[in-house]
């Protein structure tokens, strides 16, 4: 699999190249990481992302280049067989927990001040009510 992984890349690195584009231009039209790119272009993508991001990233890749992906999966179906395997990110559901107040502040602060201005204008109507003689 690593081989037509690394023989895809390659196809997607020259058309790149003949196309005059820069890995950071293509990161700016496809919102894959130069980074994902480089590893594409060297078969190292499966390394780093989970096979699903993978296949995405290359078939994306390969559209923005104006492959015809379909054609590229039946001519290199290993490449695009990247097992589904996952990989251990330092985030994720497994790991939420609550965060400290960034900024010091109490976040319930906002909210009382709001509700005192509230009460406020709603005495001053009072207030100017009563004294017009509206109440």
């Amino acid at each position: 699999m690593s081989d037509e992984l690394k023989e895809v890349g390659g196809l997607l690195k020259e058309k790149r190249r003949e196309l005059n584009l820069s890995l950071k231009e293509v990161e700016n039209v496809t919102s894959i990481r130069a980074g994902y790119l480089e590893a594409i272009e060297e078969g190292r993508i499966d390394q780093f992302v989970s096979g699903v991001y993978a296949q995405g990233f290359m078939k994306q890749y390969a559209s923005y280049l104006g492959f015809d992906v379909d054609g590229l999966v039946r001519e290199h179906p290993l490449a695009f067989k990247i097992s589904g395997e996952k990989h251990e990110f330092s985030y994720g559901i497994g790991t939420l927990e609550m965060r400290g107040n960034v900024g010091g502040g109490v976040k319930w602060v906002p909210n009382l001040l709001w509700a005192g201005l509230a009460a406020a204008l709603l005495g001053l109507a009072w207030y100017l009510a009563r004294s017009l003689g509206l109440l």
